[in-house]
């Protein structure tokens, strides 16, 4: 996803390593008794996990938030991502219920407009740790503009910079227009660069959704890599990140990720990636429940690691860096060409006699509403790459033409390029320098959407190779 999250934070001179263990929650294992005065209180037992030492946790047994373990972190609207909410302290926004902690939206109006608040907590300055297993059971709320995330920051930003440089984890995000897909995130560098992994919910194999029953989301976060889990699958594996002060060298791996992180949840309204609530959205039932959550560790890590080494694909024996450039096989996207659809773009992808052909019968909102696109191209810094295809339409249309970087920010390595494309074949050709930092996942795209035409388009002989001399 091309979004961005601008975090501020308050600052802390001092990066601490908290061990304490919150009262108020079932956090050593053993079951709890009742407190006096607290009736129709069930005390949860936490689980052990095998080669690992449980850290701390909150099962949300009591009858109100654990003050010890969280803190409300309250802000106005549009302090990130252009989200709509107020984050408040208030009790209608943040509240423990039969064993759930509750972060509740809600719509009210303020000077004759649509007002939202909603509920954010983070576990700062009380339960910071470095490395450990993360397991938090949660159901998400159903809705446009509603976005629920369990993640985690570092405790002292500035230790390396502010974000990206300082490092992001995400656990679990979803977005509540689409309830069967959830995202594990990794942000980092400087420029900023992301690695993400999805999971989407078949209902052939299983019932329901994300917001229909609760699930379990974790990440194992080591001092060289995190894996990240949903209901125990695993959904992405990353090792390799960076992070560097522009026109500095890099730090040294595994920066940022090896300080102290502390967990936060929230619910945001609208921002630049969910988009606004509608009509439809029922704010009576926006509440992102989470059932508990718990830190784990490990009696020790080994904290002397290097940095995986890139592989780099090599080009075909003609030199070309694109796989089935020439259409001569079907599309599979693992090794070749992805069709990507988003932002209301609709159409299909089909190979026929040597072509590629795109038909679209909804161009979208945005230029990659309609998207055709192949990964995993070598870009290295300081080398020159022309790109070179032919294309036609069944009436004349625009189209653009790009390198991006999924992994890097989504800077551009050929910026985005608008051509004409008529009804005759014609041959395109298009060079470019690399100026930025080695990688191994460039991507040629050809976006279609939102270009005032749905004309089906014809592409044939696509290359992309190094002309370095």
């Amino acid at each position: 996803m091309n979004y961005k999250k601008v975090i501020s934070c308050i600052l802390v001179g001092t990066m601490c390593f908290s061990m304490l263990v919150g009262c108020g929650a079932s956090n050593t294992g053993d079951v709890n008794q009742p407190e006096a005065g607290a009736e129709n209180v069930v005390k949860t037992e936490t689980p052990q996990l095998e080669g690992y030492n449980l850290l701390w946790s909150d099962e949300f047994d009591g009858t109100e938030l654990d003050e010890t373990i969280w803190n409300y972190e309250p802000h106005e609207p549009g302090w990130t991502n252009n989200e709509l909410q107020e984050y408040t302290t208030s009790t209608d926004n943040v509240f423990v219920r039969d064993g759930k902690v509750v972060l509740k939206a809600i719509k009210t109006e303020k000077d004759g407009k649509d007002y939202y608040t909603s509920g954010k907590i983070t576990s700062q300055n009380k339960k910071d740790f470095m490395y450990g297993k993360v397991v938090a059971s949660a159901k998400v709320p159903e809705g446009k503009g509603l976005w629920p995330a369990i993640w985690m920051m570092p405790q002292d930003e500035s230790y390396y910079g502010q974000w990206p440089k300082c490092g992001e984890i995400d656990i679990m995000e979803v977005l509540g227009d689409d309830v069967k897909k959830t995202y594990a995130t990794i942000h980092y560098g400087e420029p900023h660069a992301e690695q993400q992994g999805t999971y989407v919910i078949n209902n052939i194999l299983k019932d329901g959704t994300f917001a229909s029953k609760f699930h379990e989301y974790s990440v194992e976060w080591e001092p060289g890599e995190m894996r990240f889990y949903i209901d125990d699958m695993k959904i992405l594996t990353v090792n390799d990140w960076f992070t560097a002060v522009p026109g500095e060298d890099e730090k040294e791996y595994p920066a940022p990720f090896n300080q102290p992180f502390f967990v936060q949840m929230n619910l945001a309204v609208g921002g630049n990636w969910p988009g606004d609530p509608d009509e439809n959205t029922d704010f009576d039932k926006a509440e992102f429940e989470i059932d508990y959550v718990r830190v784990y560790q490990k009696d020790s890590y080994d904290t002397n690691v290097t940095k995986p080494k890139k592989e780099y694909r090599a080009p075909d024996e003609t030199g070309n860096y694109i796989n089935n450039g020439d259409f001569m096989s079907e599309l599979n996207k693992k090794n070749d060409w992805t069709f990507y659809k988003a932002s209301g773009g609709e159409g299909e992808a089909v190979v026929d006699n040597g072509e590629l052909i795109v038909s679209t019968t909804a161009e979208g909102t945005e230029d990659y509403s309609v998207q055709m696109f192949q990964a995993k191209i070598p870009q290295i810094k300081g080398h020159k790459y022309r790109v070179t295809f032919d294309m036609y339409a069944d009436e004349n249309r625009k189209a653009i033409v790009c390198v991006s970087a999924p992994t890097a920010g989504w800077i551009r390595y050929l910026v985005d390029t608008e051509f004409d494309v008529t009804t005759e074949k014609q041959s395109y050709t298009f060079e470019y320098e690399m100026t930025e930092k080695d990688d191994n996942n460039g991507r040629l795209e050809f976006n279609l959407g939102n270009r005032g035409s749905m004309a089906t388009v014809h592409i044939s002989n696509v290359r992309l190779e190094d002309i370095t001399e």
